[in-house]
């Protein structure tokens, strides 16, 4: 007996704000020890969902849940913009699903970047084959400090 298929289903103007709220609960839970007690970015946070939602070049995917949005896939040609899974369901699988949605969209060469002290997700990345490519970078986020370093991320072909 197989699996069911996650119901995954494309985003629109309307998830914005629980786009945000999904992306609040991942970060304050899993990356507290980057961001210390800075407030989560709320506005900012849920203008650039909303500034992604409006980009034609951007496909946001969401999964539903009981309590809200369960995890989110948002891709860019080959970039893997952003992959988030609610804390409460973490450990079931549904990171990896994302993944292997996102491998079958883009099979070739695929890139991601990932904050260099987010060690869940970079060991995450890791045992599905993605690896550095040895660029990094500052965040690109116009918050107040810290900016963290990102490294990018890479599979397929050339890494």
């Amino acid at each position: 007996m197989g699996v069911e298929p996650l119901p995954w289903r494309p985003a629109g103007p309307a998830d914005a704000t629980a786009l945000r709220d999904l992306e609040r609960r991942a970060n304050l839970a899993g990356l507290g020890h980057v961001f210390g007690s800075l407030p989560f970015p709320d506005d900012a946070v849920l203008a650039s969902w909303r500034a992604l939602l409006a980009d034609p070049a951007v496909d946001v995917e969401v999964l539903d849940g009981e309590h809200g949005l369960t995890a989110l896939l948002a891709v860019q040609g080959e970039r893997l913009r952003q992959l988030a899974v609610d804390p409460a369901a973490w450990g079931l699988g549904i990171g990896a699903a994302a993944l292997a949605r996102f491998r079958a969209r883009v099979p070739g060469r695929a890139r991601l970047w990932c904050l260099e002290r987010n060690h869940r997700a970079l060991a995450f990345y890791a045992r599905h084959g993605w690896a550095p490519t040895g660029r990094t970078r500052r965040t690109p986020w116009q918050a107040p400090p810290p900016h963290p370093v990102e490294l990018e991320l890479g599979i397929g072909a050339d890494g």
